[in-house]
């Protein structure tokens, strides 16, 4: 296991993303480095790494991304169901 990892954290909005690359001892977690990227948790549902959902106690191995999920703000079935009923693709 290497001395040191090197993550990156990102979080996101609608067309703008934000991005960190950051450089943490062997062992960090997920809470660690959000904690060392700056971004504030506030509006913040949970995390992933990869795309797969993770808990802050989640181990990171060099190379990792670490993603930080905001709450859906409409249903995607729902969506699908309002476009439907439009006529709208997509």
């Amino acid at each position: 296991m290497p001395a040191t990892l090197h993550v990156q954290v990102i979080r996101g909005w609608p067309r703008r993303a934000e991005a960190v690359t950051l450089e943490l001892p062997a062992g960090a977690t997920v809470e660690d480095a959000v904690v060392a990227s700056g971004f504030g948790i506030e509006g913040i549902s949970g995390y992933a790494v990869h795309g797969e959902r993770a808990s802050g106690a989640t181990l990171l191995q060099d190379g990792d991304r670490v993603e930080l999920l905001r709450p859906l703000q409409v249903d995607p079935k729902e969506a699908r169901r309002r476009r439907a009923a439009a006529g709208k693709p997509g």
